[in-house]
């Protein structure tokens, strides 16, 4: 059968049906498609944060968000900063050189920290991911020493850390409290999630 014998009117309705076919399924497909991308919670939830510290007072802590953990913004007063050099000696691993949690380059230091009396630490224990509490109170106290300098307390095993997230040596946490990457845009202005600038 040739080109001229098939119906001009059919050969018209076989191209506008192919057509519509076409675009449906480019249609379909496009929601499809935009499925796999990150959706803009999922986007916002690895985003870097920026927290105001001017505001936090020496011996005051601010808990933020970043990725579903909370991170500690801990203001060291001068004596808190002074029962670092005590508890040296107490801790698992003083100068954090365990790896579980890679400690960041600017971080490795007695302060564990970028400014020595600014901490930045994610609030999860390193045993089991429990969140420890804060025992900034020095001295006798349920579940602590009688000399307890300061630090936090994990309640579920009984872990404990200094006032620069260090665990100290014989308990359950295998590690340090983590460090997230970090840097300073101001004196007044942190940001989470980002340590280079562009």
């Amino acid at each position: 059968m040739s080109d001229a014998a098939v119906d001009p009117g059919r050969r018209t309705w076989i191209a506008i049906t192919c057509g519509a076919g076409a675009v449906g399924g480019v249609a379909t497909a496009i929601p499809f498609i935009s499925t796999f991308a990150p959706s803009e919670r999922a986007r916002a939830a690895g985003a870097p944060v920026q927290v105001d510290v001017s505001a936090i007072k020496p011996g005051e802590m601010l808990t933020v968000e970043w990725r579903g953990k909370p991170v500690w913004i801990l203001r060291r007063t001068p004596e808190q900063l002074e029962t670092l050099k005590k508890t040296e000696p107490l801790v698992a691993d003083p100068l954090s050189d365990r790896n579980q949690y890679p400690t960041p380059a600017y971080a490795k230091n007695q302060y564990r920290s970028i400014k020595p009396d600014l901490f930045v630490g994610v609030g999860i224990c390193s045993h089991l991911g429990c969140s420890p509490t804060e025992k900034f109170q020095t001295g006798a106290q349920p579940s602590l020493p009688s000399d307890w300098p300061g630090g936090f307390l994990c309640p579920c095993h009984g872990s404990t850390f200094d006032l620069a997230g260090r665990v100290y040596k014989n308990k359950p946490a295998p590690d340090n409290l983590e460090v997230p990457p970090h840097m300073y845009l101001s004196d007044a202005v942190l940001v989470i999630g980002e340590d280079k600038r562009a």
